[in-house]
């Protein structure tokens, strides 16, 4: 994986996402909308759309941020987010609720989602 997708783990999560240790309601805390992967290592499909998303974060970068939480070694933010099957992506825009998406989607209906969720404000 490049350096482009920044792996989360709780504390930069706290600080790049929500702090969810001060306040359950959702406030997004990112000055552009992003996209965050839930994965875990052992995960073929997630494997399989690891490619895709480092291509949507050289298409989008000045638009969203893309990041990855492993799901086996965060296991409170698996949880806080329900997590029970990967790959699960959650689409963060700015001003509006999240909105989860299951499984290895394609890259057309993930750009559909960025225009769509992210980026129509």
């Amino acid at each position: 994986m490049s350096t482009s997708i920044q792996k989360l783990d709780k504390d930069k999560f706290i600080k790049k996402v929500m702090n969810y240790t001060e306040n359950m309601e959702w406030n997004y805390q990112g000055d552009k909308p992003c996209i965050i992967d839930f994965y875990a290592e052992w995960c073929s499909p997630c494997k399989a759309i690891e490619p895709i998303l480092e291509e949507l974060y050289a298409a989008y970068k000045k638009e969203i941020y893309i990041y990855k939480i492993d799901t086996e070694k965060e296991e409170e933010l698996a949880a806080l987010f329900g997590i029970q099957s990967v790959p699960s992506l959650l689409f963060v825009p700015l001003d509006s609720k999240p909105q989860m998406v299951q499984g290895a989607l394609p890259q057309t209906v993930l750009e559909d989602y960025i225009n769509t969720i992210l980026l129509e404000q």
